[in-house]
């Protein structure tokens, strides 16, 4: 039997396709001894990465003559597959670190041009209005955007935003008064729609503070050099106007008084100077109530007062336009108010009325209930009401008398048109201490013009120091004054328990008509434009600048002639020397005065020659005189001129006047004078 044969053995070698040939039998070793020092893990991790994915096929089937059929999916780019790969892990951590190195490019926003932002803030400012407007508790949280369009670095878009909000404050603003709610209110429990309004509130209340600080810090940059500034100051001051005619009633009023009096304290006159004054005019003029007028005035006395009285004379006047000239009753001083005797009277009587307890009580419940239902209507009792106007114009008087102690130059003639147009108002304890400044203001005055008569020779000197004050004014105001107090008054009171010595001005009116008369700007008004002297050092005219009112110097001669010569019946009767010396002298002034100014006075000589043509018929009769020797128009006094020594031959000049109108009044007073015979 045969052997199978063994199997036989094999040297495993490499392949021939490697072309590798097997080291020598030497180096086998050595090859071995470093294959465990190889990092055979970190050289597989710093190869490059490709790897290709297989996208995801989205397509559905379509359906064909065939049956549903698969659509083959996009195929996927090298680019992409090399783009992916080097994303994965392309790069070494050097190339990585420079990359986290590099800064980020922000893309900037394309600038719009200021038209295109005006216009977008236009539609974006409209859009809100509206909103608020359709839905106020709804959308009362924008009001903080059109705050922030406020804050806007764009001019035009800030006064649009201020215009806005003024418009929407308006329309949102209720009839009433908003009080802060404390701690302990807002923990209570309410209703949901109670709770919604009050939230309401209180934005709304919030929104409009901010609003008004805002314009606050505007307006307080108003007259600056800065255009841009100027610009919105004017805005925030405008404003400011329409809010507080719009609402007086609502909250802050105070901070926009302040906005407008702290324009006003400035002496620079501008438009906005003249619109805060105007405001307050219509403010005055307009209040029912009588606490924004107390308040206004308030502020404005305290303002006055810490200015030293250096201010603008307008200011002064818009006390004219108080309501208290045509409502209040009283009278009153700096240091109280008296009560009309008819409330006295009523009180008296009530006092008398028997009523039992039952009665009393239900007086008291209905008096309680009226009380709860004028609160309820907002409406402001007489009472009430007339406490506010009486402590107004006692501020008023109060302001009037410091500024005649203070002689503050530029304020005197307001002053004595303020107390002319109150004189109906004033206290009888008042009267000593005012006619003891007419006649201070009245002996200055005299004074002055003694001293400027004497220094004629003295012209350049006078005219560098020339006084801002026109005496001549001052003094027919102080007469007038000092006649309107004892007009003001009743009839019998005047006549028994006053006992004022008028004398003093009569006397003074006397001495100035033929100076008045010999007055160049007669006619003009303090107002009046007056072009400057060519010859005048510095080309500035010293006429007549920061006076008190428009009237002109005649219109206030007549009125203090009507004063003295037609006073009311039930006051006093005027003697006949004074009539006759008064007509006498101003006759020969109507020779001086112009035309206009010639008609006006006589017109008055008509009137005082129709209530006094007895008493003096024989000036215009020279078959009739009175009096013995010679008449003296220069005397001083009036008793000592003898006017009844005298005939009006004045009157034939007259007839010969230029002026037609002139002619007839002459014709006028004789025709009178011989009716009254």
């Amino acid at each position: 039997m045969s052997r199978v044969p063994a199997a036989k053995r094999r040297r495993i070698s490499p392949p021939e396709d490697d072309g590798s040939v097997s080291p020598p039998p030497k180096a086998q070793p050595s090859f071995v001894a470093n294959a465990a020092k190889w990092d055979l893990e970190q050289d597989y991790e710093q190869r490059p990465r490709k790897l290709k994915k297989k996208k995801e096929n989205s397509k559905l089937p379509i359906r064909t003559t065939e049956g549903w059929v698969e659509q083959k999916a996009d195929p996927v780019g090298v680019n992409a597959a090399e783009e992916s790969d080097s994303f994965l892990g392309s790069g070494s951590e050097n190339e990585e670190d420079d990359d986290e190195q590099e800064p980020e490019v922000v893309e900037e926003k394309p600038k719009k041009s200021p038209r295109q932002q005006l216009l977008e803030a236009k539609e974006e400012l409209a859009k809100i209005a509206t909103q608020i407007n359709e839905d106020p508790e709804e959308h009362i949280g924008a009001l903080k955007s059109l705050a922030n369009y406020a804050a806007s670095e764009n001019v035009s878009i800030k006064k649009l935003a201020l215009a806005s909000q003024v418009a929407i404050y308006k329309d949102l603003i209720p009839g009433y008064r908003i009080r802060p709610f404390s701690e302990e209110s807002i923990n209570d429990k309410l209703s949901k729609d109670v709770r919604k309004l009050r939230m309401f509130e209180q934005k709304l209340v919030s929104g409009y503070q901010n609003f008004i600080r805002d314009l606050a810090k505007l307006a307080k940059s108003s007259g600056s050099s800065s255009e841009v500034a100027a610009n919105l100051a004017t805005v925030a001051i405008s404003c400011a106007c329409n809010l507080l005619l719009a609402v007086p009633h609502f909250n802050f009023r105070g901070d926009l008084l302040q906005i407008l009096i702290g324009k006003l304290s400035t002496r620079r006159v501008d438009s906005d100077f003249v619109r805060c004054r105007e405001t307050l005019e219509q403010l005055f003029q307009a209040d029912d109530e009588g606490n924004p007028t107390l308040e206004a005035v308030t502020m404005l006395t305290k303002m006055m007062k810490a200015r030293n009285y250096h201010f603008d004379e307008s200011v002064l006047n818009t006390f004219l336009h108080l309501r208290l000239l045509t409502e209040f009753s009283s009278k009153a001083s700096y240091n109280s108010v008296d009560k009309s005797t008819e409330d006295q009277a009523r009180k008296i009587k009530q006092k008398r009325v028997f009523r039992t307890k039952k009665q009393r009580k239900l007086l008291k419940e209905q008096k309680a209930i009226e009380k709860e239902m004028e609160e309820a209507d907002a409406v402001v009792g007489h009472e009430e009401r007339d406490r506010m106007q009486a402590e107004t114009l006692k501020m008023v008087f109060v302001t009037y008398f410091r500024i005649l102690k203070a002689r503050s130059q530029m304020l005197m003639g307001a002053v004595l048109e303020g107390l002319a147009r109150y004189a109906h108002l004033i206290n009888q304890d008042f009267f000593g201490d005012i006619l003891e400044a007419l006649r201070d203001i009245i002996a200055t005055a005299e004074v002055s013009a003694a001293a400027e008569a004497s220094e004629d020779d003295e012209e350049e000197e006078d005219d560098n120091e020339m006084p801002d004050r026109n005496l001549t004014r001052e003094s027919l105001l102080c007469v007038i004054t000092a006649f309107a107090l004892l007009e003001g008054q009743d009839g019998a009171t005047a006549a028994s328990a006053l006992k004022l010595d008028l004398s003093f001005f009569i006397t003074h009116l006397y001495r100035t008509l033929h100076p008045v008369a010999l007055n160049a700007d007669i006619e003009l008004g303090s107002k009046s434009l007056h072009l400057p002297d060519p010859h005048a050092p510095g080309n500035q005219a010293q006429s007549s600048t920061n006076k008190i009112n428009v009237q002109t110097t005649v219109v206030l001669l007549i009125r203090s002639l009507s004063s003295v010569l037609l006073p009311p019946a039930s006051i006093r009767a005027v003697p006949p020397v004074r009539i006759a010396a008064f007509c006498k002298q101003l006759m020969t002034v109507s020779l001086q005065l112009p035309e206009k100014s010639c008609i006006a006075m006589l017109g008055l000589l008509n009137k005082v020659s129709k209530t006094h043509g007895k008493k003096v018929g024989a000036l215009w009769n020279t078959e009739e005189r009175r009096g013995d020797g010679v008449f003296d128009a220069l005397k001083l006094e009036i008793e000592g001129s003898n006017p009844f020594a005298a005939t009006v031959w004045e009157g034939e000049l007259l007839r010969k006047h230029y002026c037609p109108a002139v002619r007839d009044a002459v014709v006028s007073i004789e025709k009178t004078i011989l009716h009254t015979r």
